[in-house]
């Protein structure tokens, strides 16, 4: 911007050879003719030299005129350099009109004493000047606009993969970037890449750590439950097994959270409905009353086990905390959502806690009337392994009492078969 201006400043008042060529003839032809006749004649002379183009008139006394501007040193050189018998004669000139359309005005000394005024009021347009400047100028700002555009693109690409890369850590994927751009991007690249080394690190030794845990929490539990066999008492042995198998689902449970999203399991086609309805009938089974409304068969692609221990967790939270559980399955929707409803008819959850429940190792017991056992996750692994799916978990009391669970799930790549 700034080498525009200076440039517009200083070549602002130049003129085409052409243009300085024609003016300087005229200003020669001029002196030469007015020089050649008498004084009284010369009055009339002016006027037939002049015409829109050139005007010229003349003068015994020196005209008054502003003193000459260095803007216009380069133009009266043009001039000279085409007439330089002008030199001797104190040519000057000076601007009437500054603007897009300037004047150029001007006088010089004849060899008699006398003056010569000048004025060549189409011998300069600035704005034809300008706008071939400023073309030039917006080609090279376009140019390096694009230039600039390309280094940035060049720039960002690591970082656009960084990002990727960075949404997938903890997830199972380890992908390792190639350190590239400039010396802060690349530093940015090396620490992300051990960092996430040291995550999947840290990931892989805790789920040995939990296998382990796992088999050596097992083990116990298997001796107690032969050695109760071994009690006599009916009913000191079957209150053992029931701690027994208490214990046995708290460990469960907390391996199944602790898990995360290590799970190997991969989506495959199952029927939710029969899902859904084998449910209830274990409910009723259990000696609850359960209805399951909806299809027969609805064939979606999730993880069986995950899905199946998510929705075992919260139907039997229903029949925990109600006498009624009622599973209600609708879909695939217009928007291509499968819907899920759980509900109860128990004393349901404050509406301050509603959220709190979804978190791990949260129990609310004041909040219900019954003893709860377990470890408080069983609502958390559900709505892991709703999300992991691709779906959503929400909780709210039923306007007649009860807590009705939601679940809804997306429809992926197949369509889902519905009798």
């Amino acid at each position: 911007m700034a080498g525009t201006v200076l440039y517009d400043r200083a070549s602002r008042l130049r003129v085409r050879e052409d243009e300085a060529h024609r003016l300087a003839e005229h200003l020669a032809t001029a002196s030469n003719v007015i020089l050649q006749r008498s004084p009284e004649e010369r009055s009339i002379v002016v006027q037939r030299l002049s015409s829109k183009y050139f005007t010229v008139r003349w003068s015994l006394a020196p005209p008054l005129a502003p003193p000459m501007s260095a803007d216009l040193f380069e133009m009266r050189e043009q001039i000279i350099a085409w007439e330089p018998s002008l030199a001797n004669h104190g040519l000057q000139l000076y601007l009437r009109e500054p603007g897009r359309h300037s004047v150029v005005m001007g006088n010089f000394r004849l060899a008699d004493g006398s003056w010569l005024t000048f004025k060549a009021p189409q011998l300069v347009d600035e704005h034809k000047f300008r706008i071939g400047w400023i073309a030039m100028m917006l080609g090279v700002a376009i140019a390096l606009g694009l230039i600039a555009l390309l280094m940035i693109r060049w720039t960002l690409r690591p970082l656009r993969r960084l990002s990727a890369a960075a949404a997938r850590i903890g997830h199972g994927e380890q992908e390792s970037i190639p350190e590239m751009g400039g010396d802060e991007v690349r530093g940015l690249i090396r620490a992300f890449n051990e960092m996430q080394a040291r995550i999947h690190s840290l990931i892989e030794d805790r789920t040995e750590a939990l296998a382990a845990v796992g088999h050596d929490l097992r083990t116990p539990l298997s001796r107690i439950q032969l050695r109760s066999d071994e009690i006599d008492d009916p009913d000191l042995r079957k209150a053992i097994a029931g701690d027994i198998r208490e214990m046995g689902g708290m460990v469960s449970s907390l391996l199944a959270y602790l898990g995360g999203d290590n799970d190997p399991e991969q989506p495959q086609r199952l029927d939710i409905a029969v899902m859904a309805e084998t449910l209830v009938d274990e409910v009723i089974d259990a000696g609850h009353a359960g209805l399951y409304e909806g299809p027969m068969h609805l064939d979606v692609t999730l993880r069986p086990i995950g899905f199946k221990r998510a929705l075992r967790n919260i139907v039997e939270n229903a029949a925990k905390y109600g006498e009624n559980v009622l599973v209600t399955l609708t879909g695939p929707s217009s928007d291509k959502w499968i819907d899920l409803t759980v509900e109860d008819d128990g004393p349901g959850i404050a509406p301050e806690h509603l959220s709190d429940v979804l978190r791990p190792f949260v129990r609310l017991d004041p909040a219900r009337s019954r003893d709860t056992k377990g470890l408080g996750l069983g609502l958390a692994i559900a709505a892991r392994a709703i999300e992991r799916e691709g779906g959503e978990i929400m909780l709210a009391n039923r306007p007649k009492g009860g807590l009705r669970v939601h679940i809804r799930l997306p429809i992926r790549d197949e369509a889902p078969t519905q009798q």
